[in-house]
């Protein structure tokens, strides 16, 4: 039977939405969210990409609102919102909802940060509207993926415009007419192509998500109409950009089934389907010579998405090392190394780590699940090693701890702000949803 009023029926929910129904464990997980997206925001602050990204952006700013993380830079809600989703996703450090690979929190938390500088947004509200948010982009995601991914479709970019529209008109009290409109809104500007993956134009995608779903609902918000099935229509964004459409994840057990609580974070700076590899790779170094010269191959049995998301064979820049799975596994033989460090362009031109990938070989077989990998290495003495990674830590399985997040958030801000400030900046961080001003946190990280 046609669903015909799905987008009205999530509007509906977004506006309704009790704060204090929303469960506990619900509510930490966005703690933890919000944590790991401003450390991964901060780390990427001082990225070439954001530079170029500012120097394009800054002659059409208008009036400076909002703070650029991790920079000196203000500028407008909507422009602020871009470069932040920006800066969050260049590392390909962020989080990641495993039954989508999208990365939930950048177009959000990006939009609705922005949003609520000079507002005085209490920490409860920002953190519902994240939460909301999530839960909004991830369940569109669930609705049309794989099919819609498969086709090419970046759906950090496509869903991710949903979030950012929802969580922004939660902030701004849209009513349910308005909300209904500023997802039809959100609908027809979802965008990103895995095309540009490799690319500067990857982390554009939440950005711009960001930017645009914040944009849909300042327009809601001023009774800019649209229509009503922005989502379900024959000709909206389910029909249109997917094969498959199942409204059920969109509207089944609203409220007691939380995508939001399956968020995990990343361990290693590049593609999630890398990361069984770079676990296994890591564990077998400590039985390995450590100059990777005893090495006379590396066979990899890895799932099917591996090779189609990440099969560069020679990438030439640390942004294409980070979709290649043959550089992930030499750079962890040699260095034990997954973070940002391990994916830079002179990384990437190493003449060690060039022998080591020339020897990494990688296999897809469809029995194997997406966040494990089998591994063989052969020894010139004609040794073999070999690993089975059933889970990659990072994983729902194996979760990172809060003190591993923080890890990860002291290690990317300390570089960028200066180990005191980036202490600070956790702190609040981790007390987000008790602030007064949720938004001070961006003014602090200014650089």
């Amino acid at each position: 039977m046609e669903q015909t009023d799905v987008t009205r029926q999530l509007a509906r929910w977004i506006v309704g939405l009790d704060a204090d129904a929303i469960p506990d464990t619900v509510r930490q997980e966005g703690v933890r969210t919000f944590v790991n997206w401003f450390g991964c925001a901060l780390g990427g602050a001082s990225h070439e990409t954001v530079d170029r990204a500012l120097a394009a952006v800054r002659p059409f700013s208008g009036k400076a609102s909002a703070q650029v993380i991790g920079r000196g830079d203000r500028l407008d809600a909507l422009h602020a919102a871009l470069v932040n989703g920006i800066s969050s996703h260049v590392l390909d450090y962020d989080d990641t909802h495993l039954k989508t690979i999208i990365h939930p929190a950048g177009p959000v938390a990006s939009a609705i940060l922005a949003v609520s500088e000079g507002r005085a947004v209490s920490g409860k509200d920002f953190l519902t509207a994240l939460i909301a948010g999530i839960e909004v982009e991830c369940r569109i995601g669930n609705s049309v993926y794989p099919d819609h991914y498969d086709r090419g479709w970046h759906i950090t970019g496509t869903a991710g415009v949903f979030g950012a529209a929802a969580a922004t008109g939660r902030l701004l009290g849209l009513s349910e007419q308005q909300m209904t409109w500023a997802l039809s809104l959100a609908a027809t500007q979802a965008s990103g192509l895995r095309e540009m993956f490799g690319t500067m134009t990857k982390s554009f995608h939440p950005g711009r998500a960001a930017q645009n779903g914040a944009m849909a609902a300042f327009l809601a918000e001023a009774d800019f109409d649209s229509s009503e099935r922005g989502i379900e229509a024959p000709r909206g964004f389910a029909n249109v950009l997917s094969t498959k459409q199942d409204y059920d994840e969109i509207l089944g057990g609203l409220g007691q089934r939380w995508e939001a609580a399956l968020n995990s974070y990343k361990p290693f700076a590049c593609g999630i389907v890398i990361h069984p590899t770079i676990d296994g790779c890591q564990q077998l170094r400590e039985r390995l010579p450590q100059d990777g010269g005893d090495i006379a191959s590396v066979h990899l049995r890895t799932h099917p998405l591996v090779l189609e998301l990440t099969g560069k064979k020679t990438p030439r820049t640390g942004l294409e090392g980070k979709f290649s799975v043959y550089h992930a596994a030499a750079v962890a033989l040699l260095h034990g190394d997954g973070s940002p460090t391990a994916f830079t362009d002179a990384i990437v031109a190493d003449p060690k780590v060039i022998a080591l990938r020339d020897k990494v070989e990688a296999v897809a077989d469809p029995a194997m699940p997406e966040d494990a990998v089998f591994i063989r290495i052969a020894l010139a003495d004609g040794r073999t090693i070999e690993l089975d990674v059933p889970h990659a830590i990072g994983s729902i399985e194996r979760p990172l701890s809060d003190e591993a997040i923080s890890g990860k958030f002291r290690k990317q801000a300390a570089l960028v702000v200066g180990e005191d400030k980036a202490e600070r900046l956790l702190q609040t961080a981790w007390q987000i949803g008790s602030s007064a001003d949720a938004a001070s946190i961006a003014h602090d990280s200014a650089h």
